[in-house]
């Protein structure tokens, strides 16, 4: 059987004035695109371009919540209530659905980002609210989670659709946590590496910890982050090398899940 994996990045953060990321040439080689809501980055300029040239490019696009933190990229974690929480990704999906439509396009899944993304790894409560506001606003959409975590799980408890996601340029310790950006390992830069170690992880199905220990997981989608300054090289060799290997690159269709 041949293996088929969705390839995702982060896009639409740049902001006013402000540019991130190589969008147009991501939008070339990735199937998902995870579109900034306007908190973390993103606003509706951005947003209108971003979801117009996924829609050209026939790559798939999601709501990409996170805490509304421009200055610091939404990488930092904010004291807010998890009905708070439930509260601002409710709204970030609202606001994606309506330029996503505007812009000739459909919103098809949600990813949280950043600090808010990490949080439902480990906080049970934060994965709840995170859920809670995607349900709250389209009960079918489906949620990408970070595979091996409190998201994943209680998503699936609930019956909810749910996409297990790997990182290709991020480290991971030894229970299958992604290791913090201060810490050695955590962000990884290049490109052979990169698409050799992602291979491995879809081939055993298993999350490859900093130790090369493999811990077993479902694997829909992989991750390349779009604003680091090598993120379009890294793309385009991950992408060449699951293909040169047979595996099928695709987002996945309305129908495909993983609950």
């Amino acid at each position: 059987m041949i293996k088929t994996i969705d390839l995702n990045a982060d896009l639409g953060e740049s902001f006013g004035h402000y540019s991130i990321g190589d969008d147009a040439a991501l939008l070339g080689i990735v199937t998902s695109a995870n579109v900034a809501c306007g908190f973390h980055g993103g606003d509706p300029q951005v947003m209108a371009k971003t979801f117009a040239l996924a829609h050209e490019n026939n790559v798939a696009v999601g709501a990409h919540p996170g805490f509304p933190d421009l200055w610091g990229f939404g990488r930092r974690p904010l004291p807010m209530t998890p009905l708070e929480i439930e509260r601002i990704v409710a709204y970030q999906l609202g606001a994606a659905c309506a330029m996503a439509t505007y812009s000739g396009h459909a919103i098809t899944y949600l990813k949280a980002h950043g600090a808010l993304a990490n949080l439902t790894e480990h906080d049970p409560v934060i994965a709840e609210a995170v859920l809670n506001g995607v349900y709250a606003v389209e009960p079918s959409l489906p949620v990408v989670a970070i595979a091996h975590s409190a998201l994943e799980q209680l998503g699936r408890d609930r019956g909810m659709t749910i996409r297990s996601e790997i990182f290709a340029d991020r480290g991971y310790d030894e229970d299958g946590h992604l290791l913090p950006r201060a810490q050695p390992g955590a962000v990884l830069h290049n490109p052979q590496a990169v698409a050799e170690r992602a291979l491995r992880m879809i081939h055993a199905g298993a999350i490859e910890t900093l130790s090369g220990r493999l811990l077993a997981t479902t694997i829909d989608t992989i991750c390349v982050h779009g604003d680091s300054a090598e993120a379009v090289t890294l793309a385009r060799h991950l992408r060449n090398t699951l293909e040169a290997e047979g595996i099928l690159v695709r987002a996945p269709a309305k129908q495909d899940h993983a609950s």
